[in-house]
């Protein structure tokens, strides 16, 4: 409790709490400790983050450990993450300016590049809500896909707009890889349940093997979407806003919508864009196995009841904790200057 009341003392001129790192979370079952975890839980119980902030604007009260570490919620879907973070970030009570923001959460992975229980550090963040769509009973045969960028005639049409209205978000390349050099050979646990589950993925080296760290691209929708196509989809449309650099590892809810904030926050020199950092790891694939259709794997997950749910929430932590430690230890070295830079 002492060094908590020290950290409530250190505000800057303007009497403000200096954050060194936001952990961003985007669910929480129940509590935010003691019961079935969230993405949340851990952060809360692990890293000690026991001052509670009561912030009504936002999806969920914040909270923050003596080590400068603020941890947050923003509730499930683009709309809530937005709204949540931009609270956040025009609360003074708090200075942002110089916080590393770590977005961690889970998803569901492509077989093709990751496993279960796999992290995933994002270069790019690619949103799959924006743009036009024609029901697959309507799509032409031509066409390979019913969606259609916005302000566009034909699936993928080029050139791409030179101007996009929040439909890609490009992270810091030097810190994003200074992340995952720190963490690629952090231990991922395996368990003879995960072995059972990849098995079933045959033709999909990466999905049989065990838990990994790795760079990639994440594609945010607030739809949750499922099944082969979906996933060929994913795929082409990040190589399409991304000009055929990015490569699809796993999906999202929430991202485009805390990028599109952080954006606006940013403008407003509130926050530092180039502090941001997303990691999701892989609670269940993102299509079916061989062998069974997309809906009979969609009714698997219903209710949350995803196949590595647990391995997932360890892995965020496991492998998010690593960067935040780093971040708060050496923070002479990293707090003019991000890490990689």
């Amino acid at each position: 409790m002492a060094r908590l009341l020290l950290l409530l003392m250190a505000v800057n001129v303007f009497g403000q709490i200096p954050v060194k790192v936001v952990v961003v979370a985007m669910f929480e079952r129940g509590e935010d400790t003691g019961d079935q975890p969230g993405e949340f839980q851990f952060w809360v119980e692990r890293e000690h983050l026991d001052k509670v902030f009561e912030m009504p604007g936002a999806y969920h009260r914040p909270r923050m450990n003596d080590k400068g570490v603020l941890g947050t919620v923003t509730g499930v879907g683009t709309a809530k993450a937005a709204a949540s973070i931009m609270a956040l970030g025009m609360d003074r009570r708090f200075d942002l300016s110089k916080a590393y923001w770590v977005i961690a959460g889970i998803g569901g992975g492509d077989p093709q590049d990751v496993s279960l229980g796999s992290a995933v550090w994002a270069e790019h963040v690619i949103d799959g809500d924006l743009g036009y769509e024609i029901d697959a009973r309507e799509i032409p045969k031509e066409w390979p896909t019913g969606m259609v960028p916005l302000r566009k005639a034909v699936p993928y049409e080029q050139p791409l707009r030179p101007e996009l209205e929040g439909e890609a978000y490009t992270l810091n390349k030097g810190l994003v890889d200074w992340a995952y050099a720190l963490t690629k050979d952090v231990h991922l646990e395996d368990s003879e349940k995960l072995r059972t589950l990849r098995a079933r993925f045959v033709g999909f080296p990466n999905a049989q093997r065990p838990p990994f760290v790795t760079e990639g691209d994440t594609l945010s929708s607030s739809t949750f979407w499922h099944g082969e196509l979906m996933d060929k989809w994913a795929n082409d449309w990040v190589k399409y806003y991304t000009r055929g650099t990015g490569n699809y590892m796993i999906s999202a809810m929430e991202d485009t919508g805390t990028m599109q904030a952080l954006t606006f926050l940013g403008k407003a020199g509130l926050v530092d864009p180039q502090r941001v950092l997303v990691l999701r790891t892989v609670s269940n694939f993102d299509r079916q196995a061989p062998g069974t259709t997309a809906s009979e794997s969609l009714k698997t997950m219903t209710f949350g009841a995803y196949s590595a749910y647990m391995p997932a929430l360890e892995a965020a932590y496991k492998t998010g904790s690593v960067v935040v430690h780093y971040l708060t230890e050496h923070w002479e070295e990293v707090k003019n200057a991000p890490p990689g830079s």
